[in-house]
């Protein structure tokens, strides 16, 4: 049914010169996709490296108000809009590319810290006790017992985080960071419905794209006696 769907919209879009309308921008497409990803892999790059050993040590805290403290701070950063963080980045770091990978990474932090401290902190407790009693020091139950139990929650919160991220950087074109959302608010400028599909329907389609890969590591890298997908 799915495929028969995908059939369907297809001969629509092309019957209805939606297509044709997109591929005359063919060359733009390409060239700003591929600045919409380095954003994307640098930005979400940055918030893993950040997000993952933040969550590991609000949830290995033995300080509970100073994991309540950091989560309270990231949460803030997360109910400003993402135009209010764009523009406050361009005050301080001023236009182009670093502003927008900094509000970016902002908003790409939530998920990945959340989703770390949760999976941890599901972990059974027999298990942290069994691997204590055997005589494993701290580090060696984070990598050997918790973080094995817990990769597939983390990657959820990845998955999520980098198709959050995929659909953000189309604003980063307003602080003059480049991708495609240089075609879709040239087109929403210019009233052309061509133009700016030729940005929207690659942004979604690069959004899909990833969620499939991140979806697809969950699968292969996680054990299978903690993966409830296999």
């Amino acid at each position: 049914m799915v495929l028969l769907a995908v059939f369907a919209l297809g001969v629509w879009a092309q019957a209805s010169g939606i297509v044709p309308a997109i591929l005359k921008y063919r060359e733009d497409i390409v060239y700003l996709a591929r600045q919409h990803m380095m954003l994307v892999a640098i930005s979400g790059g940055i918030a893993i490296a950040i997000g993952v050993p933040l969550g590991i040590v609000i949830a290995r805290s033995r300080l509970p108000l100073l994991g309540a403290a950091i989560g309270q701070v990231i949460n803030l950063g997360t109910t400003i809009p993402t135009l209010a963080i764009l523009a406050l980045a361009m005050t301080v770091l001023g236009l182009g590319t670093p502003s927008a990978l900094f509000g970016l990474v902002v908003l790409t932090l939530l998920p990945v810290m959340l989703n770390t401290v949760a999976g941890l902190k599901s972990v059974p407790a027999p298990l942290i006790e069994a691997a204590r009693g055997m005589g494993m020091t701290g580090a060696q139950i984070l990598l050997k017992v918790e973080l094995p139990n817990a990769m597939f929650v983390i990657l959820a919160g990845i998955r999520t985080a980098l198709a959050i991220n995929v659909g953000t950087v189309p604003l980063a074109f307003l602080i003059g960071g480049g991708g495609l959302g240089e075609l879709i608010f040239t087109g929403i400028d210019l009233m052309e419905p061509g133009l700016l599909l030729a940005g929207a329907v690659p942004t979604a389609l690069l959004a899909v794209l990833v969620d499939i890969i991140v979806g697809q590591l969950q699968f292969w890298l996680v054990p299978r006696g903690v993966n409830p997908l296999r």
